[in-house]
């Protein structure tokens, strides 16, 4: 029996994607959460084999739980399942530590089997956004831009960010430039626009 956990805050998609599994004879739902904060306790409560991690989430983005997740517990497998097909969430969430990424209205029959290639060890990646994904390239955006970038996405002033991320103004004020200028947009708006588009933010 294949122990999953599911996290995703919808709740009528978290239900559906339960009882979907739950038809499968050798796959059992051992935890589901809603929020990305909760993943990792009720990791260490459940023990589960593979997590399938959205990306959208309250608390903490399936990336950034699935890095955290990776570390922690490096046996438990993760796929992501997400409504977000982008380029470059496939590529953050597999240098993150997922094996799998599939989007939501894969077929019940392909996703529990994309499960059980995960648990095996292999990678699973929808072969669209694959091939979507190399011919992408990859993010021309630094760490750091991209993390004054996501702190611009509330429209903070840069002072506001500066003191947020312990940087002086003018750092902020240059990471922000060099992120319009590598996304090929006229300000910051257009910049994280860009970026969310691309799945680099």
């Amino acid at each position: 029996m294949i122990r999953l956990l599911l996290a995703d805050d919808q709740a009528l998609v978290r239900g559906a994607l339960v009882a979907l599994l739950g038809l499968e004879s050798d796959l059992e739902v051992v935890a589901e959460v809603g929020r990305g904060d909760e993943v990792l306790a009720a990791v260490t409560r459940t023990s589960p084999d593979v997590a399938l991690l959205d990306i959208d989430m309250p608390g903490l983005d399936g990336i950034e739980v699935a890095a955290r997740l990776h570390a922690a517990h490096p046996r438990v497998r993760i796929l992501m399942v997400t409504t977000f097909g982008r380029p470059g969430y496939l590529r953050r969430a597999i240098d993150a530590g997922a094996s799998g990424f599939v989007v939501k209205d894969t077929p019940a029959r392909e996703l529990a089997d994309a499960v059980r290639r995960v648990h095996l060890g292999l990678r699973v990646v929808d072969p669209a956004l694959a091939t979507e994904t190399l011919t992408a390239g990859t993010s021309p955006l630094t760490a750091r831009e991209r993390q004054v970038l996501a702190a611009a996405a509330d429209g903070s002033a840069a002072g506001v960010i500066a003191e947020r991320l312990h940087l002086s103004e003018g750092t902020v004020r240059n990471h922000l430039s060099a992120a319009i200028g590598k996304t090929g947009t006229r300000n910051r708006a257009e910049a994280i626009l860009a970026a969310r588009r691309q799945g680099w933010l």
